[in-house]
């Protein structure tokens, strides 16, 4: 990716100029903490571009706004956080049903229920298994500093096209509310007549969007088809960094700001000559099950850990990918609350001590 200019950004302004620079035209929102500057920051610069900004009614209004656009061959964004999130599961399963793309970014703060504004990485579950009705998926990427806010929201957009399916960029509220230098892309062109355009002429057909099917098998068909392009997907885009995994007995497996965090006690705990390593996960939908479970099958480590701002929702798919083969420990916090490196630290040396 070639870079022209740098800015001092805040994450989630910075996503907002990954989706301008990747031709995103359209932005429909509702403002909510910790994800209201994406809004802010879509009002102010949107119009100036001559492209579509408009605050909505509620969550539920900007998602469906979002299907209109894309159906009219516009790239289309929206942002929301925990709640508001929930709100727009009806119409992400309506995207996923289309085949449409379109990018939301959900900058994660904590729950259930109204909870508080700190930030949290408690959406997981939603976004990754699916949130709304019906057997999809999703694309979630998941950011750890400002530069990847704006460099993932561009790919988001990307990959939502090639694959013509959701895609999300999922960031808690650190990374939301954190400031760093941002060095802005290349801007992208866009074509306005994709192929998934409603009235456009497919085969010597006027592509018409629906996503009722009355009869049983051929709702069955869609599915199976959404089914075989997802393990596709699974097999070909998995994301991730290994930081010192080659002979590290122990594996931190962390994304968002706790991957930053465990980053930093893995220098520590090296420096300490204990063999630590990290694997972070660029997307958890493909989740880099690959990576893992090559790790678990070389004989040299002995235990992972999950570091996670929730209850556990991460660990699981690590014991899926690993198949079980060794021990998955969680080290955690909850409710707003941001693990430090001494506490990230204490567990490590606490559960390579069990291993010996």
């Amino acid at each position: 990716m070639k870079y022209n200019h740098r800015l001092l950004l805040k994450g989630n302004e910075a996503a907002v100029y990954g989706a301008l620079f990747a031709g995103c035209d359209c932005y429909f929102g509702y403002p909510i903490t910790p994800a209201s500057e994406i809004a802010q920051s879509a009002a102010l610069l949107f119009p100036k571009l001559k492209r579509t900004f408009l605050q909505a009614e509620s969550e539920i209004g900007a998602i469906n706004m979002v299907i209109g656009a894309v159906a009219s061959g516009r790239r289309a964004m929206t942002a929301s956080s925990g709640l508001g999130i929930s709100l727009k599961q009806e119409g992400v399963s309506y995207l996923a049903a289309y085949e449409m793309p379109a990018v939301i970014l959900d900058i994660t703060r904590g729950g259930p229920g109204l909870g508080n504004i700190g930030p949290e990485q408690a959406d997981y579950f939603q976004l990754v298994k699916g949130g709304g009705h019906g057997s999809y998926r999703c694309l979630v990427f998941t950011p750890n500093s400002v530069q990847e806010m704006c460099d993932m929201t561009m790919h988001a957009f990307d990959l939502a096209e090639k694959y013509r399916m959701p895609a999300y960029v999922m960031a808690d509220g650190v990374i939301g509310q954190m400031i760093e230098s941002v060095e802005l892309p290349t801007p992208r062109k866009y074509d306005y007549d994709p192929e998934w355009k409603m009235g456009r002429i497919v085969d010597g057909v006027a592509n018409c969007i629906t996503s009722i099917y009355m009869e049983h098998d051929d709702l069955e068909a869609l599915n199976n088809r959404l089914q075989e392009k997802y393990r596709g997907i699974q097999r070909d885009e998995q994301a991730y960094e290994e930081y010192m995994c080659d002979d590290a007995e122990l594996v931190i497996v962390a994304y968002g700001i706790c991957s930053r965090i465990a980053r930093g006690a893995v220098d520590t705990l090296r420096a300490e000559g204990r063999k630590v390593g990290l694997l972070r996960p660029k997307m958890v939908w493909p989740f880099p099950s690959a990576p893992l479970k090559r790790i678990a099958e070389a004989g040299k480590a002995k235990s992972f850990m999950c570091l996670e701002m929730s209850a556990g929702q991460m660990i699981e798919d690590v014991r899926l990918s690993i198949e079980c083969r060794l021990p998955v420990t969680l080290c955690n916090r909850m409710g707003g609350n941001v693990p430090n490196g001494d506490e990230v630290c204490a567990a490590a040396r606490k559960i390579m001590e069990a291993c010996k």
